[in-house]
């Protein structure tokens, strides 16, 4: 990884500018579900993963307290990660299907994966402050992804994040604002920004959000 991208990821690693996550996350580490005691948790917050050279970028809500929060990497480790990189597998954005710890082996090739927010909120549910708080981290990574042509946002959060620091960059953003959906689009400065549905069990169990739904999401952020 670049150093400017591992200068990055140290400082994100060592925040703790929201007292309210910076306790959830810890709480959450200390008191593993049953499946997981005796392991060890990252308990801090996650820098992005992936291709330095990456095109497409897939942004999330927020790392899962018992999944990133855990292993250490984002989306990894929970039912929400193994649909995301078998999906990118698939794409040929990915080494292999599985993502179980952060020295599995998995490879990224012309990804990058992040959050909105680097640590696990309580009930999934940030406040507009944290928000805020790591808004910087985001519009500094796509400063340093240099070659990122799409955004993929997975959720109606993420994609309202994207729009915030895309506009803190300096892109005008679209009026009106462009509204989130499934495969809703919008082009803003350099980028594409794709609309998907998160990954999360509520919508992959209901079938609100299919396979075929989102490979086609994918596809379509990945021809920029």
């Amino acid at each position: 990884m670049p150093d400017s991208l591992t200068a990055l990821a140290e400082e994100i690693v060592d925040c703790r500018r929201c007292p309210r996550l910076v306790e959830w996350r810890e709480l959450s580490a200390a008191n593993p579900p049953r499946r997981y005691q005796g392991q060890e948790y990252w308990g801090r917050p996650l820098p992005g993963f992936g291709d330095p050279a990456a095109r497409v970028i897939v942004l999330g809500l927020a790392p899962a307290a018992h999944g990133g929060n855990r292993t250490g990497r984002v989306f990894t480790g929970d039912r929400s990660g193994d649909w995301l990189y078998a999906a990118l597998h698939r794409a040929g954005l990915a080494n292999q299907e599985l993502s179980e710890h952060r020295d599995d082996g998995l490879k990224l090739r012309g990804a990058y994966i992040t959050a909105v927010n680097r640590c696990p909120p309580p009930a999934n549910k940030p406040t507009p402050t944290e928000r805020d708080n790591c808004l910087p981290y985001l519009a500094e990574e796509l400063s340093l992804l240099s070659r990122a042509r799409a955004i993929l946002a997975l959720g109606s959060y993420a994609w309202a994040g994207a729009l915030l620091a895309l506009a803190s960059l300096g892109h005008p953003i679209p009026r009106p604002r462009p509204r989130f959906g499934h495969e809703a689009e919008a082009r803003i400065g350099p980028y594409l920004l794709v609309g998907s549905f998160h990954t999360s069990q509520q919508n992959t169990f209901t079938g609100k959000l299919t396979v075929e739904m989102f490979d086609r999401a994918i596809a379509r952020a990945a021809r920029g």
